[in-house]
């Protein structure tokens, strides 16, 4: 899922759709450990994301000023 290249919308669905099976009690514990990382890998995806979003919101800030 998160190897490629994806929307921020995508990856909060993404993380939803994880919640969702991590919540429903039907993986094994190696199959929740597999959708716990993935999802790891998302939230840091969609961390870096809004970092850069937010970065870019200061410079536009700063220029208006």
């Amino acid at each position: 899922m998160a190897a490629k290249k994806m929307t921020l919308e995508q990856s909060f669905e993404n993380l939803d759709n994880i919640i969702g099976q991590l919540q429903g009690g039907e993986l094994t514990l190696e199959e929740s450990f597999k959708m716990y990382e993935e999802g790891m890998k998302l939230v840091k995806n969609c961390n870096d994301a809004l970092d850069k979003v937010e970065k870019k919101l200061i410079t536009i800030g700063k220029c208006e000023d």
